[in-house]
């Protein structure tokens, strides 16, 4: 009895690694199932090709690499990271920082231009240090409110 309770056990643990890489797997044929989902012929043949290497011992990683051999790295639906894919990995990251440091640029040049216009109206204008500050009051705009949740919700109900 406890001999084939762990016969089912095996059994049922190597069905869930066949399934987990049959997930994983394209189907050719199809090309936008899983050959896990797929009920085309070649996709019944590779989830076979996987039972069958799985009982023959071999690992994850050994079964992939075959597949990749024989089918090309399009049959994975997570292609390896190496120098041809590096591009489609990075380009993300590359927009989404190159978007963030224009913002940034962008604002600290438009808060440092101001800063430099109203510095230039008064250069060489005989002015008292009162009027100075005055001026600069003026021509300097405030800072942005505050963009916290609580700034927002005074805002909305105008509680300033």
């Amino acid at each position: 009895m406890e001999k084939r309770d762990e016969d089912l056990k095996k059994a049922q643990m190597l069905d869930a690694r066949a399934r987990n890489i049959s997930h994983n797997v394209r189907c050719t044929e199809c090309g936008s199932q899983s050959i896990e989902d797929s009920q085309a012929d070649v996709a019944i043949l590779l989830r076979q090709l996987i039972r069958d290497e799985i009982g023959a011992g071999k690992t994850d990683k050994e079964i992939y690499s075959k597949l990749e051999d024989e089918f090309g790295e399009t049959v994975l639906y997570a292609p390896k990271f190496d120098m041809q894919t590096a591009a489609l990995w990075l380009t993300p990251v590359l927009i989404a920082g190159g978007t963030a440091a224009g913002l940034v640029y962008s604002k600290h040049r438009q808060r440092t231009n101001v800063h430099i216009m109203a510095l230039d109206l008064i250069r060489g204008v005989s002015l008292t240090p009162k009027e100075r500050v005055t001026i600069l009051d003026l021509l300097i705009p405030p800072p942005p409110p505050p963009q916290g949740v609580a700034s927002r919700l005074r805002r909305s109900l105008n509680l300033r």
